[in-house]
């Protein structure tokens, strides 16, 4: 099944359609609204779904990375995943996309996982038949893990896609920067991190999808971290890699070769400590942070992997 980014333009991820007729063209119900989270915020929630099924096959949780949003080039996946004949659904982070919150400030990490729980506890409880999975890019990858070690066995498997199990060393802050970021978190929470490289080039590998990325209305207007954003990303990263061996769920990991913002070391450190009997670990050559941003013939390789990955375990579960 050919991926819908390929029908996308520079100026906009459905091409030349309205996103309405969008929708229609793929045979996709998409429904959006807002819940309040514990903290009285406003949290953008979506949900997607096959048009010419009754019953889905199963569920996908997904959760995008830093810098992101829920719409937009994201959502091309959810959409490809709904065609497989799943219910999919997905929020945007506090901070992004249409949520409340700062752009692009997660002092603490906590209350956003919260979030993720919160809305995807309600779509799960009025489909409590259906397989259930979570899928996470980058960011997301790191939530995506976190939410499981807080739920445990409510998730019938995961799939973390260029995730963030460490930060490269080519992408971090400069030393000594680094080593100041948690004066600086306390005194200046605020400041922007200036990174080594921009996240956007280093990300989409082909030009044109880093221009839709701009293109978006709710685009931020800095991609450099706070100080206190950058640091908790840091104690993420560890709190994963300590915690690594807590993982026994069905996982599939999808990293890229020649990815300089999120560690494949990392990820292959975690993948190896999972205690998981059924996990799948797939390093794709010349891939650089974005499964999504690559030509036609890698994407529909990575994708490919992931899609059967996921109709297989939700036939098995």
């Amino acid at each position: 099944m050919a991926h819908p980014i390929h029908q996308a333009t520079k100026n906009s991820p459905f091409g030349d359609l309205t996103k309405e007729e969008f929708y229609h063209k793929h045979h996709v119900i998409h429904q959006d609204s807002f819940m309040i989270n514990n903290h009285n915020m406003r949290i953008y929630t979506q949900t997607w779904r096959p048009a010419e099924q009754n019953a889905p096959s199963g569920l996908v949780a997904m959760i995008h990375g830093y810098a992101s949003e829920s719409s937009w080039i994201f959502q091309l996946t959810a959409v490809a995943i709904a065609k497989l004949g799943f219910l999919v659904c997905a929020i945007d982070l506090r901070g992004h996309g249409y949520s409340d919150g700062r752009r692009g400030h997660i002092p603490a990490v906590a209350p956003v996982v919260d979030d993720c729980i919160q809305f995807f506890d309600s779509v799960k409880s009025s489909n409590a038949s259906l397989p259930s999975f979570l899928y996470g890019e980058s960011l997301g990858g790191a939530i995506a893990i976190l939410v499981y070690l807080k739920q445990k066995s409510n998730w019938d498997g995961m799939v973390l896609n260029g995730p963030m199990c460490g930060v490269s060393a080519k992408f971090k802050p400069p030393w000594p920067l680094e080593k100041f970021l948690p004066a600086a978190a306390c005194v200046a929470p605020s400041w922007r991190v200036v990174l080594r490289k921009s996240l956007m080039e280093k990300s989409y590998k082909e030009e044109w999808k880093r221009e839709l990325v701009r293109r978006s209305p709710r685009a931020q207007a800095s991609e450099n971290p706070p100080a206190s954003t950058a640091l908790e990303l840091i104690r993420i990263c560890k709190e994963i890699g300590r915690r690594s061996e807590e993982l026994e769920l069905p996982m599939l990991v999808l990293h890229g070769k020649e990815d300089v913002v999120c560690d494949l070391g990392s990820a292959e450190l975690v993948y190896e400590l999972a205690k998981s009997k059924d996990k799948t670990l797939k390093i794709v050559h010349a891939m650089w942070h974005q499964l999504i941003g690559e030509d036609k013939d890698t994407i529909e390789m990575g994708f490919g992997v992931i899609f059967s990955w996921l109709k297989e375990r939700a036939k098995r579960a």
